[in-house]
């Protein structure tokens, strides 16, 4: 039934351990990419900060961001997540400055 190269969305849901008392209060789609960006980056105890980034910034902007910290494969992904966020976001307003 399966096709090759494609997973169940029940085996793709069980890799993630989700802190349920933390997923209740959860009604938005965006808390919930925020709360996943959390867990992703070890960084739970930061889970507000990175709510309001979610919410106030591009997504494309947060993906490159996550996917850079997680080839990097960095120690403090947080710190390094914010300083490539930075980096990206001053890229795009330059970029808007010349045009």
């Amino acid at each position: 039934m399966n096709k090759p190269g494609f997973s169940s969305m029940t085996k793709i849901l069980d890799k993630y351990e989700l802190d349920e008392t933390k997923q209740k209060r959860i009604s938005r789609e965006w808390q919930d990419y925020a709360y996943r960006l959390a867990v992703a980056l070890d960084d739970t105890k930061h889970t507000a900060i990175y709510m309001r980034i979610v919410k106030t910034a591009p997504r494309e902007l947060v993906e490159k961001a996550k996917s850079f910290v997680m080839d990097a494969g960095a120690r403090s992904k947080g710190k390094m997540f914010m300083w490539k966020l930075k980096q990206l976001k001053e890229e795009e307003r330059d970029k808007s400055l010349v045009e």
